[in-house]
């Protein structure tokens, strides 16, 4: 549900309030080809960071979120700011673009994207925790 959010955000809202598309896909593509000599479609590289952002990201989010004794929402922001850091900070330079792309209206466009997408999934959690705690009450 998170990483749907995040991509209507990329294509839907990010270009009204930012002026800005998110398509990290191209980033994907481009890690492949640098770093494992594997061209990908933009199919392929969309899917591969759907998948993580599916998968990988929620999974960051609980682990952290253990690590703060069960503050899926604080853990949510804080997975989303490394997350993004990632991207922006470490990524992003190594396929030759400036440190945080200059902190341009991509590079804040990508922090809201992956902080939101992060704090969905941080509510999520807690509403499901609390729901199990509920039950378990019963």
């Amino acid at each position: 549900m998170a990483e749907g959010l995040f991509e209507l955000y990329a294509w839907l809202i990010s270009p009204i309030i930012f002026g800005e598309t998110l398509e990290p896909a191209n980033l994907v593509m481009g890690l492949f080809q640098r770093f494992l000599s594997v061209e990908l479609s933009y199919v392929q590289g969309f899917s591969v960071h759907a998948f993580i952002g599916a998968v990988v990201f929620p999974v960051a989010v609980y682990i952290i979120a253990r690590a703060l004794n069960q503050r899926f929402v604080l853990a949510g922001v804080v997975t989303g700011v490394a997350l993004w850091f990632m991207a922006q900070g470490i990524l992003a330079p190594l396929m030759g673009r400036s440190f945080m792309m200059g902190f341009g209206a991509y590079t804040q466009s990508s922090f809201v994207g992956h902080v939101g997408m992060t704090l969905i999934v941080g509510f999520i959690f807690a509403r499901v925790w609390l729901r199990d705690a509920a039950l378990k009450k019963l």
